[in-house]
């Protein structure tokens, strides 16, 4: 569109469509227009056909209709503008209607009706519309962006993991309704000794080499294939047409002939070979997450042997699970042990410039093996279950913490804590908040209960009960890694939130990418449109925060201002004033 706003908020080169039998006052109408400073571009219609054909012809920013006209009127017209399928604002600028008629136009999805001649009440009535397309329009933008990132890798274009397990999944569930016994093949790529070529030449080079592997992977795999990213240089593809171990290996061999011409980058010729793991179901997993485990179980068989090669999945590979299996143990005697403890990160508010909460983070020092990262111990405490027992004594240590700094006089300070699926899904997660806050003494209303949006998303009305039973206790619940799960920004009016933490991912490359800046743009927008908290999660530069704080942002939360830390440590930061914007 040749539109775009100024400064004071106005539009130019408005492109207007006007039903009107009288081309009179279609001139005297852009006259008018003229003078109070909005540019219009107009083509005047006075029948069925010939506001089909324009609206098929040209995009149209606004159309302005009279009310009655020989054969012809404004209902008529606002039906044909229905056809077309187009989000167009349509107004009724008419002196030939009833109000009672008018007001029964709105309710048909007329924007408004303005007595012709009322070119003060007009011309905001215009400018409303225009800013209530663009905002529909960011915010379908947004959704677009978001669905992309929740789906997609952002380098590759291909599908992530997440939309590879659910398609798998789907295609599983269809071929155990099939009489006949259904095989697929899929494959794990490991691209062997790539981290040498971000070492020697830079992650840019680092990037377009993988762009250029992954269209060879591409044209080898044919169609019918689907081609995801797991992860860095990793890549998995599953294949339904490949029902035998022949054909399995006929196409895992294509994949590694995909690296035996060499990659030319800046004049460059880089060799690359690949590791490629099979898995094959049914044998070898009936539901994406142990295909994919088993397939890099092979892989790695397939690295160890010197990589450049293939390897089926066999049982005996997963004899590395046992590690994962004495992990598991220790970490049910990590709590009794007194191995695991909580580091705290503030949340500083953006008005006064201070802390005004932290968030409780969860870490295991192990006897033996030292600090063990959190990426590897909580996904197995979920998958265990273990993370039911660790969760409320999570809760309960950092509200104790919590009403330790109240004691002290730090009264502001709310405490968040992460809720996993697994604790979602259990219906004692009432009880537990409600005893942790009766033992602890602390404020409910200090209380911030983070859950990812991918587990609100998984059933909202059982969601929307919980949260309910949640909010009637006192306590707050933020929406946490809003973006990384994929639900639409009208989600945010049906669950009863309070805070809406807007995922780093968004805010990395904020100041680089428009795309991201225009997003948070509209999340901040419609939160504080819906009387939501926003916080900014990885905050770690003056320029993100300067972005966000001139967006108004509410909250920011990032290394910028302090890495996880230990109660005491934290508590003389906060005291000493150290701690500030």
């Amino acid at each position: 569109m040749d539109r775009h706003s100024d400064k004071m908020g106005g539009f130019r080169t408005i492109k207007v469509l006007m039903v009107e039998d009288n081309e009179d006052d279609v001139f005297l109408l852009n006259a008018q227009l003229s003078a109070r400073g909005l540019d219009t571009y107009s083509e005047r219609v006075d029948s069925a056909g010939d506001l089909a054909r324009a609206l098929e012809e040209r995009e149209w920013d606004l159309v302005i209709s009279d009310h009655a006209m020989p054969g012809f009127d404004s209902a008529s017209a606002l039906e044909v503008v229905r056809r077309s399928g187009r989000d167009i604002p349509f107004i009724i600028y008419s002196g030939k209607i009833s109000d009672h008629m008018a007001f029964s136009a709105m309710r048909n999805g007329v924007a408004d009706y303005v007595q012709k001649g009322n070119i003060a009440r007009l011309v905001p009535v215009i400018e409303r519309e225009l800013r209530g397309v663009e905002t529909r329009r960011a915010v379908q933008t947004a959704d677009a962006r978001i669905h992309a990132l929740a789906f997609f890798d952002t380098l590759s274009a291909l599908p992530n993991q997440t939309l590879l397990r659910a398609q798998i999944d789907d295609w599983l569930d269809t071929a155990r309704r099939s009489v006949e016994a259904s095989h697929a093949t899929l494959m794990v790529v490991d691209i062997d000794r790539f981290l040498r070529i971000n070492t020697s030449f830079g992650y840019e080079a680092g990037n377009a080499v993988l762009r250029e592997a992954v269209r060879r992977l591409i044209e080898r795999a044919g169609d019918g294939a689907m081609i995801a990213r797991l992860s860095g240089d990793r890549f998995c593809v599953f294949a339904p047409a490949c029902t035998t171990r022949a054909l399995a290996s006929a196409l895992a061999q294509r994949l590694m002939d995909a690296f035996s011409t060499p990659i030319i980058k800046d004049g460059l010729e880089l060799f690359l070979t690949a590791s490629v793991g099979v898995a094959m179901t049914p044998d070898d997993g009936d539901d994406a997450q142990s295909l994919i485990m088993n397939a890099e179980a092979a892989m790695a068989s397939a690295k160890r042997s010197g990589g450049n090669g293939m390897s089926f999945y066999a049982r005996e590979m997963s004899a590395s699970s046992a590690e994962k299996l004495v992990l598991e143990t220790h970490l049910r005697h990590a709590v009794q042990r007194g191995e695991l403890f909580l580091n705290y990160q503030p949340i500083m508010n953006g008005l006064t410039g201070r802390p005004s909460g932290v968030e409780a983070l969860l870490r295991w020092k192990h006897p033996q093996r030292g600090v063990v990262s959190p990426d590897r111990f909580i996904p197995l405490a979920d998958e265990s279950g273990l993370i039911v027992e660790i969760g409320a004594w999570v809760m309960r240590e950092a509200c104790s913490q919590g009403r330790q700094w109240h004691e002290q006089g730090m009264t502001d300070l709310s405490m968040s804590v992460n809720v996993s699926a697994v604790q979602f899904a259990q219906p004692r997660l009432l009880e537990t908040v409600r005893t942790t806050l009766e033992d602890t003494g602390f404020p409910p209303d200090k209380l911030v209960l983070e859950i990812t949006e991918s587990v609100l998303m998984k059933d909202a009305e059982t969601t929307i009960g919980m949260l309910k039973a949640l909010k009637n206790m006192g306590v707050r619940i933020s929406m946490d890694d809003f973006g990384t799960g994929y639900s639409s920004l009208s989600y945010l009016k049906r669950f009863p939130i309070d805070i809406v933490k807007i995922d780093k991912s968004f805010v990395r490359d904020i100041n680089e990418d428009e795309d991201d800046a225009a997003i948070i743009r509209v999340i901040i927008a419609l939160a504080r449109s819906l009387r939501l908290t926003t916080v900014a999660e990885g905050v770690e530069t003056p320029e993100q925060l300067g972005f966000l704080m001139r967006e108004q942002c509410d909250r920011f939360q990032g290394y910028f201002f302090s890495r996880p830390v230990d109660a005491e440590v934290l508590r003389a930061r906060i005291l000493d004033g150290s701690l500030l914007i």
